[in-house]
């Protein structure tokens, strides 16, 4: 049986959050806008490719959470051969997962949403593409604070280069 210190089991609890959280606010962001673009599309079947990368932009938040994610389960011993973690890192490493993946949730729905409405205002007016492309990227400032916050919390919390 393989013996895991609280430190890294706490991580790992941080890893879960910033991946599924993430996850889950990408995949409700996708939803939303493809049911959208389906829309656009059986209206005027040129709207595929587009309604294509309305669609594809919540994925990124996901994206954000898969790599602390990632980053957490190396540095914290899971993954590799890195050390355990002590209690309070584990700690901070719950809070670097929490920081990106409630970021990830919010700005994912808040993206589809977004996207969804681009996606009709494209099939009225194709001129909007570009300004659509905008509004819907605004939504994504939310979870790059999430994800640059999950980083400074690793780097200063001595998970990351310490």
């Amino acid at each position: 049986m393989v013996e895991i210190v609280l430190g890294t089991a706490l991580a790992a609890i941080g890893a879960g959050i910033a991946v599924g959280m993430a996850g889950l606010g990408s995949g409700i962001g996708q939803g939303i806008a493809a049911a959208g673009s389906v829309g656009a599309v059986a209206e005027d079947p040129d709207m595929f490719a587009r309604g294509i990368i309305f669609t594809a932009l919540p994925e990124t938040q996901a994206i954000y959470g898969f790599l602390i994610a990632i980053l957490l389960l190396v540095f914290s011993g899971i993954m590799g051969t890195g050390n355990s973690l002590t209690v309070a890192s584990g700690l901070v490493a719950v809070g670097a997962g929490a920081a990106v993946g409630f970021a990830g949730l919010g700005s994912g729905m808040g993206q589809g949403i977004t996207a969804s409405s681009a996606v009709g205002a494209v099939v009225e007016e194709p001129d909007m593409f570009a300004r659509g492309i905008i509004f819907t990227a605004l939504s994504e400032t939310q979870a790059i604070y999430g994800f640059l916050i999950a980083i400074l919390l690793m780097v200063f919390g001595g998970i990351l280069g310490g």
